[in-house]
């Protein structure tokens, strides 16, 4: 049964894995025996990680460059196949929200959410994919949302590239599922982590929110998607192709509708 789950050898790039849902994941893959490389536009911030990776027992590979241009990604990416080896599992995770409503917002914020969670994702793995294609064999996870399959006030911009990041998942499967690549989405629920910190105070309407429509009860830890990464970066997932993976905690079968629910800050 481990060996399902047995990731040694394998190269993992996991974009703006230098914390949170990224790291988790990171780390997760890289205890499981892949070789964990991480990028993102700060070099202090890959510094910083490389101790968090270091205390988990994880040699972290870093290189700075920005998912958004393609140039950049191209060198980025061919420093990584010459230190450490050609990609075989990719998780685009890198991504950025901006809460503001659709009357209120530049149009160069919605373009600029856009192109970091849908179109990088594009470029990042049409970079790979190739390498992938060549060897018969690759794994693609892309980090979607539950605002894949529905909006809420104030996320235009995010629900628009997830919900598009949705459909990119299933094209790339139709395209490339032929080669032996498996690519799959996972839509995290509500999930602690130092960005929703202000918002899981008792008391909070958006935590009572979250805390009464989850079934399970609680919010997501990092772990809990980290753990659907590796199955769905492992060989127990070779036939899983073109899905989202929703890790919400049972949300999505039990959202519907809340009095004034448009009102509550998020």
């Amino acid at each position: 049964m481990n060996k399902l789950f047995d990731l040694t050898g394998k190269v993992a790039l996991i974009t703006g894995g230098t914390h949170g849902i990224g790291m988790a994941i990171g780390k997760v893959l890289g205890q499981a025996g892949a070789k964990i490389c991480v990028n993102d536009l700060s070099e202090e911030k890959l510094e910083a990680c490389k101790a968090q990776y270091k205390a988990a027992g994880i040699d972290v590979f870093t290189v700075v460059f920005n998912v958004t241009d393609e140039a950049d990604v191209d060198r980025g990416i061919s420093i990584i196949e010459k230190e450490v080896g050609s990609v075989d599992i990719l998780v685009n995770n890198a991504g950025i929200i901006k809460r503001i409503p659709i009357l209120d917002m530049p149009v160069a914020d919605f373009k600029q959410v856009i192109d970091v969670d849908l179109v990088a994702p594009l470029i990042v793995g049409k970079r790979v994919a190739p390498g992938m294609i060549a060897k018969r064999s690759g794994k693609i996870i892309n980090m979607c949302s539950m605002m894949s399959v529905y909006g809420r006030n104030s996320v235009s911009a995010y629900a628009s590239a997830k919900g598009g990041l949705k459909l990119l998942t299933a094209n790339m499967c139709c395209e490339w599922a032929k080669y032996n690549l498996q690519i799959n989405g996972i839509g995290p629920g509500y999930i602690v982590t130092a960005q929703t910190g202000p918002i899981r105070e008792n008391g909070h309407p958006f935590n009572d929110l979250v805390m009464t429509r989850t079934p399970a009860g609680r919010w997501g830890e990092p772990e809990d998607v980290a753990n659907a990464a590796l199955f769905l970066a492992s060989k127990a997932s070779n036939f899983v192709n073109g899905h989202i993976l929703y890790v919400d905690g049972g949300i999505l079968a039990n959202f519907g509708y809340v009095k004034g629910e448009n009102e509550i800050p998020m």
